[in-house]
């Protein structure tokens, strides 16, 4: 069937319907970048499955790590929306890690937290060079 032709049974489907049920987060040890979001997050690692490393949002969304040693990572953009109530405690633990957090994703102002859309947020790099993000606000679409 053609891209361009929609699905038989697109009308059976709606968009409220499609969910992000897992995506990969390739790295180069797998266990130390689950091991160093799940603290900053103040979540938990999963057992292994298969060649993944699971981390269960509490969303019905699992990060699955996955180790690739032969060739560099590509840097990714991650974003978590988080309770206002744990943001405070999610920049104490990159602070005492040792971890640079700021205000916005070019990182061009350090150890500061940005006020978008009425909330909070701050990017930092996990240990493969990903952009990682927490926020208290979605942000507004137009």
């Amino acid at each position: 069937m053609p891209l361009d032709q929609p699905h038989p049974h697109a009308s059976e489907l709606s968009t409220a319907a499609v969910q992000l049920n897992h995506t990969a987060v390739y790295a180069s040890d797998r266990q130390r970048s689950a091991g160093f979001l799940a603290a900053v997050l103040g979540l938990e690692v999963g057992a292994p499955l298969g060649p993944f490393l699971p981390m269960d949002l509490g969303n019905g969304v699992t990060l699955d790590f996955y180790e690739k040693r032969d060739e560099p990572i590509q840097s990714q953009h991650y974003a978590f929306l988080v309770p206002e109530e744990t943001f405070d405690g999610m920049i104490s633990r990159l602070e005492a890690a040792g971890v640079t957090y700021y205000a916005d994703p070019h990182h061009s102002r350090p150890g500061r937290t940005n006020g978008l859309f009425g909330g909070r947020g701050a990017y930092f790099e996990d240990p493969d060079g990903h952009n990682m993000e927490i926020m208290t606000r979605p942000y507004v679409r137009p």
